[in-house]
């Protein structure tokens, strides 16, 4: 793959919630300096849980005017909103309650209806809101310790329509299907970043980042944005077999 743009090694957990939450500050006041509106796509995890503790906390709370960013997902589970795995779930506890974003600030993957039907509905709704070619304005990721990113495993890339934005599929190693943006969607962003924190993500980085290009078995390589800016922000421990 194309080497990224940036790869910040952070000492450790917290330290590398407190980068990715900076820079989640830096992109969106960015992109508020220049329009009115701006647009992410948010994560789930542990990790983007704890950057959202840290944007909702003063000082960086109040350094955006919440009320101008409207919220995307980048993937979802498939399960109702109030379910204790859905994603949309943990960021409006810990992000978008805390910030009193309103409903209509919030665009959703309706993981308790049909997956096929509800993913077909959001890759209208981003062509409806965004464009005939949505492009959002940052993309937050996690790597999973096999190399996956958003709900992109491995084995399930090579097949994906490309003139999608959302789909849904099956992801046969977890018995479940999925939501999830595509290769196409995340790579018109105008930003993405994507997080790995933890000794057991320590081999796939190092695939994903210094390997042969293999993006159905290393589906964090499929990241590659065409006009936009790649951000990794990883611990030491993640890091700690990277060779440059």
């Amino acid at each position: 793959m194309a080497v990224p743009k940036i790869v910040t090694i952070l000492p450790d957990a917290g330290a590398l919630a407190i980068a990715a939450a900076d820079h989640v500050v830096t992109v969106l006041s960015d992109v508020l300096a220049q329009r009115d509106f701006a647009h992410v796509a948010l994560a789930g995890g542990s990790t983007p849980r704890a950057v959202n503790a840290l944007l909702v906390a003063l000082p960086r709370r109040s350094k955006i005017d919440w009320s101008r960013v409207v919220f995307w997902f980048g993937d979802e589970r498939c399960v109702p909103p109030d379910d204790k795995d859905s994603n949309y779930r943990m960021n409006r506890e810990t992000l978008l309650d805390p910030l009193h974003v309103t409903r209509g600030q919030v665009h959703r993957m309706r993981g308790e209806d049909d997956p096929t039907a509800a993913a077909a509905d959001y890759d209208i709704i981003m062509r409806r809101e965004l464009g005939e070619h949505p492009r959002l304005d940052l993309v937050l990721l996690g790597m999973g310790p096999e190399g996956h990113t958003a709900s992109l495993f491995p084995g399930t890339v090579a097949g994906i329509d490309k003139d999608k934005y959302a789909i849904a599929h099956y992801v046969p190693q977890l018995d479940k299907w999925r939501m999830t943006l595509t290769p196409s969607a995340i790579n018109a962003a105008r930003n993405v970043a994507i997080t790995a924190g933890g000794a057991e993500k320590a081999d796939a980085l190092r695939a994903v980042l210094e390997g042969a290009r293999q993006t159905d078995v290393y589906p964090a390589q499929v990241v590659s944005p065409r006009h936009g800016e790649l951000d990794w922000f990883v611990d030491e421990a993640a890091a700690s077999r990277l060779q440059r």
